[in-house]
């Protein structure tokens, strides 16, 4: 084969992956209008934005800019005023709350800031907590899926240990494990780093990077710049509307920023 023909081939190809991408979600002129009396604020005006399959997204914006209100139309949580919202092709502003409540389980894993472990149930228990509402998964499937969630945040030897036991980056790898349990489309993530000193923020980070390179779409609510450094795409709020959507610059390897933090006098890098 020539080189023109290996380019034109090349060529074919390069169209063929783009357009065999996988819409996550589709954001279309999106509105959310709050009424308080006789006030209408607009929390969100005229937003369209779509998430590719496998992309890992930061949201970012000072208080009251939107991202709030943005992260629970997308978790299905809210709903918008006006505008369509998909998700893996699927329109969601026409369902119940019974159907939101099935997407929900099944396509979205949550992860908060605070955890939201149930205290008196173990790490185990916690994970497999998304199964329960699955009756298409037996006990058996449950707890064979939650162990290999647990196994895929590193934490399989602290299955039986209940949160209290646990470091806060032991609990949020907890957490991330309980969102991958069903093997959702989506991962949000909202301030999942906020609780966590400097060290367990980029482990966490390190998960969320390994993840994402496993193919999961990520998207995660953040105020921290260097949290969204390590990220693949940027998309900042301000008064409701994208102010800026851009891919990072100089994307961070948050294992290997880890290595480098300073350490103490006994090796042990410092929080």
């Amino acid at each position: 084969m020539n080189r023109k023909a290996r380019l034109c081939l090349k060529g074919r190809e390069a169209i063929k992956n783009k357009n065999m991408t996988k819409n996550i979600i589709s954001l279309r002129s999106i509105d959310k209008d709050y009424f308080v009396g006789d006030i209408t604020v607009r929390a969100l005006k005229s937003i369209n934005m779509e998430i590719n399959e496998g992309e890992f997204t930061s949201v970012m914006g000072a208080s009251g800019s939107g991202k709030s209100t943005l992260l629970n139309i997308l978790g299905c949580l809210d709903k918008s005023t006006k505008g369509e919202y998909y998700l893996d092709n699927l329109l969601i502003n026409s369902l119940t709350k019974n159907q939101l409540a099935y997407i929900r389980n099944q396509k979205i894993g949550f992860v908060f800031q605070s955890y939201n472990l149930l205290p008196k149930t173990t790490a185990l228990e916690n994970v497999e907590l998304p199964l329960l509402y699955n009756k298409l998964v037996d006990s058996r499937e449950r707890r064979e899926r939650a162990l290999k969630a647990l196994d895929a945040v590193g934490l399989s030897d602290r299955k039986f240990h209940m949160p209290n036991q646990l470091s806060g980056g032991q609990q949020q790898r907890v957490a991330i494990a309980r969102s991958l349990v069903n093997n959702p489309v989506l991962i949000l993530a909202d301030e999942p780093t906020g609780n966590l000193d400097t060290r367990t923020s980029y482990e966490i980070m390190a998960l969320f990077q390994d993840l994402n390179t496993q193919g999961k779409t990520i998207v995660i609510v953040t105020h921290e710049n260097d949290i969204a450094q390590f990220t693949s795409r940027n998309v900042v709020y301000r008064d409701g509307k994208i102010i800026q959507d851009e891919m990072v610059k100089n994307k961070k390897d948050a294992l290997a920023e880890l290595n480098n933090l300073p350490v103490d006098n006994n090796g042990v890098n410092k929080k």
